[in-house]
């Protein structure tokens, strides 16, 4: 193999290394995000378990196994986050809009980023193909091919990643309705 040879492989197998990176980082986020979306569900299950007339006795956990008695009003006032850990008061159906609002801001980003994924996933595949058919050249012998490149790939949350070099457009929020990390 000469030097020529290993140089064009190595411009080859660089980006395929560099995509990796970037879809294992896509997949971590997307995993996070999801996370997230998770605790939205349950939060919004646990704010319409609340009988309108409120409730006597009612058990909420406070983390670690602990939980405290109390009593909840009829039209309880809710606490939300509204941004950069600050909160407010609202009544309940305002928290419901509020929730449900984030979480189809979420479900877009994660459906962007499954999206981009994807797309350096076939990137990746070509150019891995591309890296295999020039050894098999080399060596004479049949190349070993990944994937279809032309096939859909999955687009389940458990195999996306997050970009760090993402170029995508992003709309401003409105004041309140931001992501924090204790979204």
């Amino acid at each position: 193999m000469s030097a020529s040879d290993r140089a064009e492989l190595q411009r080859i197998a660089q980006p395929v290394d560099i995509n990796r990176k970037r879809m294992e980082a896509l997949e971590q986020q997307i995993s996070r995000l999801e996370q997230i979306r998770i605790e939205q569900v349950q939060t919004i299950e646990t704010l319409a378990a609340i009988p309108p007339e409120g409730a006597k006795g009612a058990m909420i956990p406070l983390g670690s196994g602990v939980q405290i008695i109390a009593d909840i009003p009829s039209n309880p006032g809710v606490v939300i986050d509204i941004g950069s850990r600050v909160q407010a008061e609202n009544t309940l159906s305002e928290v419901f809009e509020t929730i449900s609002k984030r979480g189809e801001e979420l479900s877009r980003l994660i459906e962007n980023l499954t999206e981009e994924f994807n797309n350096l996933e076939q990137e990746t595949l070509v150019l891995a193909n591309i890296f295999n058919e020039q050894i098999a050249e080399l060596q004479g012998t049949e190349p070993e091919l990944f994937g279809n490149v032309a096939e859909e790939t999955p687009t389940s949350p458990e195999t996306v990643s997050i970009p760090t070099e993402s170029k995508t457009k992003r709309r401003k929020r409105k004041r309140g309705t931001e992501f924090t990390l204790d979204d």
